[in-house]
């Protein structure tokens, strides 16, 4: 009795220890790693992954054997690091009526939200920003990421975007007292309250601050995309999150918002449609990065005509089609830093990797369109020494595909394997 009691006890103290503790390693056979966006295909390679990160590279075909270990035959693949996107929103999908707004309650945010995290890490993507959520549900597809329970990417989570009353961002296209009953508590007036606002949302629990720093193409306010925060009211915002030690991404479409956005030391601007000479110098004064979406307006373009968008709605779109991209072209000349970032959401999840051949024809190579996916994201995020290249200790965040997407980025479309933490992604 006392030997099984003994025995039983065992058995209950061996599966308390956590799973990353008990893991065997995995080897991964590779034909073709490319371990960051600077360097070039260096052949067949093995990377030995325990606990999650990267243990050990070791190039050449030469097999290495262990017992206790679980092979990953990618002898046929090129191998690099799994990508990164800085503008997505998982919790919600395209299209749709804007009054179902009134019907569906946040938690089926996480319900849509789960399903969009798979489809994104089977796109290629172990890295999300998510760009503005209801209260929590950001927050609690990050965790159930983090721990393996929801297969999907590393969450960054913004939570509720800070915006004026009536502004982009803010409830808007209901009478006031369906208005007043949605809204989600971060609009804010004055440099006092929004700093409030910031504080509240870090309290939270938000990792980056998202603000809409002019109008919107998608909200029902019709009153233009430029800006809608007072210089005031953004510098207090920028100020307060970076006091905190947060970053804040600021939506902003229209030149003059973007450069006092840029102006009061907001760190990265998401779309930058209408940017301008006078704008892109700011950006490029103050370290502003530019993350330009190009597939939003792919997305809602493939959308037009269809009854989906209302008429305020569709009136924006158009006014955007015929600028978009050109700032990307003007970023690069000036020198200003551009990072990828999808918008996904205003799209179908999934396809976010069609944007880096948006951002070679807006100009980029393929080299620096991969890098923006990257070490660029990843230095943008400062998580440089755990994410955005394979290297000993970082990250087991690798994707496994056909050919050099050095050459055609469009290769990237097509992502074969996707591992995500140590966690192969099925």
């Amino acid at each position: 009795m006392i030997r099984s009691l003994s025995l039983t006890l065992s058995t209950l103290a061996l599966a308390m220890v956590p799973a990353t503790a008990m893991a065997e390693d995995q080897i991964i056979r590779v034909g073709n790693l490319l371990t960051h966006a600077a360097s070039s295909p260096s052949g067949p390679a093995t990377i030995i992954v325990r606990d999650g990160k990267i243990a050990e590279i070791r190039q050449g075909s030469e097999p290495v054997s262990d017992a206790n270990a679980t092979i990953i035959d990618l002898g046929t693949k090129t191998v690099m690091p799994g990508l990164i996107d800085l503008h997505v929103h998982l919790t919600g999908d395209p299209g749709g009526d804007f009054w179902k707004e009134t019907t569906e309650p946040a938690e089926w945010g996480v319900v849509v939200g789960a399903k969009n995290a798979l489809l994104t890490a089977k796109a290629g993507f172990t890295t999300v920003r998510e760009a503005g959520s209801s209260q929590y549900s950001a927050f609690a597809l990050r965790r159930g990421t983090a721990e393996g329970i929801i297969p999907g990417p590393r969450i960054i989570a913004a939570g509720p975007a800070l915006a004026i009353i009536g502004g982009h961002g803010d409830v808007s296209g209901f009478t006031e007292d369906i208005n007043d009953l949605l809204t989600s508590g971060y609009s804010c007036t004055g440099a006092v309250e929004c700093a409030a606002k910031v504080r509240k949302a870090s309290r939270a629990g938000a990792d980056v601050i998202k603000i809409t720093a002019t109008g919107g193409v998608l909200s029902q306010q019709g009153r233009g995309l430029d800006a809608q925060f007072t210089s005031e009211e953004m510098r207090s915002i920028a100020d307060t999150a970076h006091a905190l030690g947060l970053k804040v991404m600021a939506h902003a479409h229209g030149a003059r918002g973007i450069e006092a956005a840029s102006r009061a030391g907001i760190d990265t601007i998401e779309h930058g449609t209408f940017a301008d000479e006078a704008a892109l110098k700011v950006m490029k004064a103050n370290g502003t990065a530019m993350i330009p979406t190009l597939m939003a307006f792919k997305g809602v373009s493939e959308r037009l005509g269809k009854g989906v968008y209302t008429p305020v709605v569709e009136d924006k779109i158009r006014m955007t089609l015929g600028k978009v991209g050109k700032a990307v072209a003007m970023a690069k000349q000036m020198g200003v830093p551009i990072a990828f970032g999808t918008d996904a959401g205003v799209f179908n999840h999934g396809r976010n990797a069609e944007e880096l051949q948006l951002m070679v024809d807006a100009g980029l190579t393929p080299r620096e369109a991969v890098a923006s996916a990257t070490t660029g994201a990843a230095k943008l995020l400062d998580m440089d020494n755990q994410i955005g290249r394979i290297a000993v200790g970082y990250s087991a965040d690798l994707i496994a595909l056909d050919g050099n997407p050095l050459d055609d980025v469009r290769k990237l479309e097509e992502v074969d394997w996707v591992m995500v933490r140590g966690r192969v992604i099925d």
